[in-house]
């Protein structure tokens, strides 16, 4: 399959095709266009060996950042953790610590190609990172790919209690500046479930998709790194009160 720059696309078939498991499409490659296409039409990789295998599941777990919060005593842990929070700081490192094998799991699907096609998408300002330091160690983190007005995350990490629901807040905190309303966490998970995130059919997700890829003001094509971690921390828990709070 032809290689595909950051400016080409190529057409995915209709989601409503894609099996009871969400199997849309088979082979292709993991250059920038590509990866690009299928985000922008509500597809993602998720493979271990190749081919490439390309999933549009039905329903569609999603996080709206109007729903999002968290839980008091996570609140309370942020407030007084030691951890130094940044974004697009070690995007390689985060990536690459997603990828390690983790408990009870034999394997990984974060492969070194994968890894190298998303630095690419990190390099042209698609995919971001967000890093937790605690002194001059990387103890957790999250990676995905912004399309201005939604983030699709791909995948998080914890290398101490805790570190990697400190990223996905001050990743609230840091989207919710601007004119972002959903995180697209992809597949069901209790530990993004916990955040407030809910299946949605596949057919509203793409409607959403749509609307806040046009949308204006949304997250820059740019890197992140200037953005202030404990601001957007602080940002994220403030959200997640006032989504607490009656209405």
């Amino acid at each position: 399959m032809e290689y595909l720059d950051e400016h080409r696309r190529v057409c995915f078939p209709d989601p409503s095709e894609a099996d009871h498991w969400g199997l849309l499409a088979v082979g292709g490659n993991l250059s920038p266009g590509f990866l690009l296409s299928a985000y922008e039409q509500g597809a993602f990789p998720w493979y271990e060996e190749e081919p490439i295998l390309w999933f549009s599941p039905n329903p569609r777990f999603v996080l709206f950042l109007d729903s999002f919060h968290a839980g008091k005593r996570l609140g309370r842990t942020l407030k007084n953790a030691p951890w130094r929070i940044s974004f697009d700081r070690d995007f390689s490192g985060v990536i690459s610590a997603c990828g390690e094998p983790r408990r009870n799991e034999k394997g990984t699907w974060i492969t070194g190609e994968m890894q190298t096609a998303y630095e690419e998408l990190h390099r042209l300002g698609w995919a971001h990172s967000v890093e937790v330091w605690h002194d001059d160690a990387l103890v957790g983190g999250l990676y995905g790919v912004s399309l201005g007005g939604c983030f699709s995350g791909e995948s998080m990490f914890s290398r101490e209690r805790d570190a990697s629901k400190a990223a996905l807040v001050a990743l609230a905190g840091l989207l919710s500046q601007w004119t972002v309303s959903f995180i697209d966490c992809q597949m069901e998970t209790a530990h993004l479930a916990s955040f407030g995130a809910c299946q949605v059919p596949r057919e509203t997700f793409l409607a959403f998709l749509k609307e806040a890829r046009g949308r204006q003001g949304g997250a820059p094509r740019r890197s992140w790194s200037s953005c202030d971690g404990a601001s957007s921390l602080a940002r994220g828990l403030s959200l997640s009160n006032e989504n607490r709070s009656p209405r």
